[in-house]
């Protein structure tokens, strides 16, 4: 079993770094760029980003040869070439590219992302400091009176841009979680106002404080799913009291049609359920109590062994960490309530897609069969995902608040 980390890049893949001696601007803001294969025009795509004027660009490739290295090291000296040994994920490569970094602000792209909109690094790295006023109602004292350590003058843990997808059709990029009869859930909206909330940055675009990032101990690795690890990292980055919020500001385009998120139950979402979802938030900090344990055994398919196993190294690393929540599950879905993003008091029951883990279904089936699931609260915890309300993003359908959807004939809370 991986452990969960602990702190942050804890344990670090070998990889070998190759030029980015420069530096080509003093805006506080590089550019991280990840790369997801395909015969994109590299030397063109530089160009645009050295245009934008970022301090520095980590672009972060795979373990495949590469053999224009020295020329585009030589072309653009501001570019540090991360050349990985082996496959990692994309959380973990923004782990490792923030490392790097000395900016105190870094953006993620990809290299089938481009920057329609920004007004340049300047303009951005201006847009997320934080007025005095700001400053001086975050330093001190916290929403429930307790002592907090200062900030370092920026907005927020992440900033999200606005997206598109190659046709120009602007992508509900934004997502809200909702637990409706005890499901967790997320729901996809498009950004229709400054500094609207969401829970993760999709597919890991945004702009991210680094010092918050490092703090909040980045992604983690042994969650494999990159469904999962972004769920793990919105989560925790909202429990331990951090912002992940929108900007009009900044837009992007996909050259292709956006990546879909595949959100199946497997071990990543264990990890996931217990460092998240399992946690009670106890006034001041989070358990995990033994109690979990029977309900969560029964629906893991597991042996018990490694399920125990699972449990306690996940039971160790909430209490670690315990002072640093500000809330379990349920009142994380509570922050989107004054965007209009709460489900409705009576809504209707979402419809589970059964899944299969370590052989046994989950989910409809397994209610069926009366088998005991994991709690939430004091309520008992339905695990299974449902479908993304059919996913209008998908369907190449965009919605812009919870009536257009319903209008469509989707369900939704």
């Amino acid at each position: 079993m991986n452990t969960i980390p602990i702190t942050f890049n804890s344990t670090v893949s070998a990889y070998t770094v190759v030029g980015g001696t420069i530096r080509a601007g003093f805006t506080g803001l590089s550019a991280v760029l990840l790369n997801r294969g395909g015969r994109y025009p590299r030397r063109t795509l530089f160009q645009e980003l050295e245009k934008v004027g970022f301090d520095y660009i980590i672009s972060v490739e795979g373990p495949q040869e590469r053999y224009d290295l020295e020329d585009l090291s030589s072309r653009f000296p501001f570019v540090r070439f991360v050349l990985l040994k082996e496959e990692l994920t994309a959380g973990e490569q923004i782990n490792l590219a923030a490392g790097e970094l000395s900016s105190p602000l870094f953006f993620v792209l990809w290299n089938d992302l481009r920057i329609i909109h920004s007004g340049g690094a300047v303009r951005m790295a201006e847009r997320l400091i934080s007025s005095q006023d700001d400053i001086g109602g975050i330093n001190g004292k916290n929403e429930i009176g307790k002592n907090e350590e200062p900030r370092n003058g920026y907005k927020r843990l992440c900033t999200v841009p606005l997206i598109q997808n190659s046709r120009f059709e602007p992508q509900p990029t934004l997502m809200a979680p909702v637990i409706i009869k005890n499901v967790v859930n997320t729901i996809p909206f498009i950004p229709v106002k400054e500094g609207s909330p969401s829970l993760y940055p999709y597919d890991g675009i945004g702009i991210y404080d680094r010092k918050r990032f490092i703090s909040l101990g980045g992604f983690d690795g042994t969650l494999k799913s990159p469904y999962w690890q972004l769920m793990d990292f919105g989560f925790r980055a909202h429990l331990w009291g951090e912002e992940i919020c929108s900007t009009q500001f900044i837009k992007l385009s996909y050259d292709e049609d956006p990546p879909e998120e595949d959100s199946t139950v497997d071990e990543s979402y264990r990890r996931f359920y217990l460092k998240s979802i399992a946690p009670i938030f106890r006034g001041d900090y989070a358990d995990l109590p033994f109690r979990r344990f029977p309900s969560y055994l029964m629906s893991s398919g597991g042996d018990p062994f490694g399920a125990w196993e699972e449990f306690m190294e996940s039971r160790r690393w909430i209490k670690i960490n315990r002072f640093r929540f500000r809330g379990d599950a349920q009142s994380i879905t509570e922050l989107w309530e004054d965007y209009g993003l709460a489900p409705e008091e009576n809504p209707p029951e979402p419809e589970p897609r059964p899944v299969d883990l370590n052989g046994k279904t989950r989910g409809t089936d397994a209610q069926v069969k009366g088998e005991v699931l994991p709690e939430i609260g004091e309520e008992p915890f339905t695990v299974y995902t449902a479908p993304h309300l059919d996913n209008g993003a998908a369907a190449g359908t965009s919605f812009q608040d919870m009536a257009g959807m319903q209008e469509a004939g989707h369900k939704v809370p």
